[in-house]
């Protein structure tokens, strides 16, 4: 028999042009013969919330599970609503949860947290820093990755590093798009043509901090500002680079990381979250401490001279582990 799924979450990857974990998993799961719906597209957050909750009413007596996308800000609480709704028509439903500050959130809405994940069918974790901070809290996690589509991913063998960096997220502050600047002006010391580009759409006042930072260190021939790229063109993009640095100061295991392992770029990011949980300091990646540019560039001097050149080639094979064929059976027996 058919097994039908209600996936809430962000559903808008049409309009901005990244691939959410719910359009990639969907998509692997109707391939399997599941029968999904999925919601919401809409763009405005209260009539997505809306659009969210009138689903589940709408398709209870259709579904076997809800599977909810879950995070630590505004999105929490539409989880946490879709939830309520899903327990009290009895639906089992599954939070998948997202983002490094999500056990903040827990500590800082306790009673919504225990409603919301205490009696949920399975909490499923990406990462086992999340898993790990989930039952240190009393709630339990199952740890099933997240799908990086690694027959994509074209791997370029980089023998002879240059300065060359490249940075993808969203400008928010939360991301500290500004590490990034300082990094690069820290590089240009001992490399005047050191360079970085910068893909991502604006969310906050951060960009405009990042652009003061430019014109105050005299940076502006040293960096470029894409916008929002496709993931197929920062996937061509990033053949012109030799580093992926990721400067947040919360994280759990980003998409765009993993990705950027398969490419073959040489991963330096900062230690929070979830990234020692995924970066294997040395190994296949270079983790330095939170807000520290100068450590981050020392790191990336280091390796551009020679040090550690295998590090590339050891995160491939690690992020071959994130395919589909390695995590397909997960998800098929928790939605037998």
């Amino acid at each position: 028999m058919t097994k039908s799924v209600l996936y809430i979450g962000n559903n808008l990857s049409k309009k901005s042009g990244y691939p959410t974990t719910l359009e990639t998993l969907s998509d692997r799961l109707v391939q399997e013969g599941y029968k999904l719906y999925k919601f919401s597209d809409k763009e405005n957050k209260l009539i997505r919330l809306l659009d969210m909750c009138w689903a589940v009413i709408r398709l209870r007596k259709d579904i076997d599970y809800v599977m909810i996308d879950t995070f630590s800000t505004t999105n929490f609480y539409f989880s946490w609503l879709t939830s309520q709704i899903a327990r009290l028509y009895k639906l089992r439903y599954i939070p998948i949860l997202h983002g490094g500050n999500l056990p903040q959130r827990l500590d800082k809405s306790p009673r919504l947290s225990k409603q919301l994940f205490q009696n949920s069918y399975m909490n499923i974790a990406p990462s086992n820093y999340l898993k790990y901070e989930f039952e240190q809290r009393g709630f339990q996690a199952e740890l099933i990755p997240n799908i990086v589509e690694v027959e994509q991913l074209k791997f370029k063998h980089r023998k002879n590093l240059t300065p060359s960096l490249l940075w993808v997220r969203s400008f928010r502050t939360l991301y500290n798009p500004m590490m990034a600047i300082e990094v690069l002006h820290h590089l240009t010391k001992e490399y005047p043509k050191a360079r970085l580009c910068m893909v991502g759409p604006v969310n906050d006042s951060s960009f405009d901090l990042v652009l003061e930072l430019v014109k105050k260190y005299d940076l502006k021939n040293n960096v470029e500002f894409t916008g929002i790229l496709s993931k197929e063109d920062w996937f061509k993009k990033a053949e012109e680079f030799d580093f992926f640095i990721n400067t947040t100061n919360f994280d759990n295991t980003p998409i765009s990381i993993l990705e950027a392992m398969g490419l073959g770029l040489v991963i330096v990011s900062t230690n929070a979250g979830g990234m020692p949980y995924l970066i294997e300091n040395g190994h296949d990646g270079v983790l330095v401490d939170k807000g520290d540019s100068e450590q981050m560039a020392a790191e990336i001097i280091k390796l551009i001279r020679g040090e550690k050149l295998e590090i590339s080639v050891n995160a491939r094979e690690k992020v071959m582990r994130f395919g589909w064929g390695f995590i397909r059976n997960q998800w098929i027996k928790v939605l037998r």
